[in-house]
């Protein structure tokens, strides 16, 4: 069994045309955005942005599981969430599982008082269990 080889004599003297790969580098680009904004969102974030203050000795934590922020005007969050000072402690024992230690990060901006940072700890160190762990930045 012969197999002819058919050839078409115009397809042979057209020059390749640049025209027929375009719309593969639009397909490329278009999953190429795609998975650039897809991982952008897959970072945890867990606190607000502060201006965290600096310390030589900072050491990144494991695992964190409460992020307790405190913004320059004063404001506290839990995890994202605004709460009151008083109520941050009775907030902390619900989260916290039974024999379980929790690692909650303070992040307090450094323009933030002395006293108020005080205080978010006191409440911080009444729950049992609950671990204190204050969030810097390497200088």
């Amino acid at each position: 069994m012969s197999r002819k080889r058919r050839s078409d004599p115009d397809l042979l003297d057209q020059p390749l045309e640049i025209k027929n790969v375009v719309p593969l580098l639009d397909v490329m680009f278009a999953l190429l955005t795609f998975f650039v904004l897809s991982t952008l969102f897959l970072t945890r974030i867990e606190g607000l942005p502060v201006n965290l203050p600096k310390a030589t000795t900072a050491k990144p934590q494991a695992a964190s599981r409460s992020t307790v922020s405190i913004d320059k005007a004063g404001n506290v969050f839990l995890n994202k969430a605004p709460i009151q000072v008083d109520n941050l402690a009775t907030t902390i024992k619900t989260q916290l599982s039974s024999g379980q230690e929790l690692i909650v990060v303070l992040n307090a901006d450094g323009a933030v008082t002395h006293d108020h940072v005080i205080e978010v700890m006191d409440q911080l160190r009444q729950v049992p269990g609950a671990k204190l762990a204050i969030a810097t930045q390497r200088k």
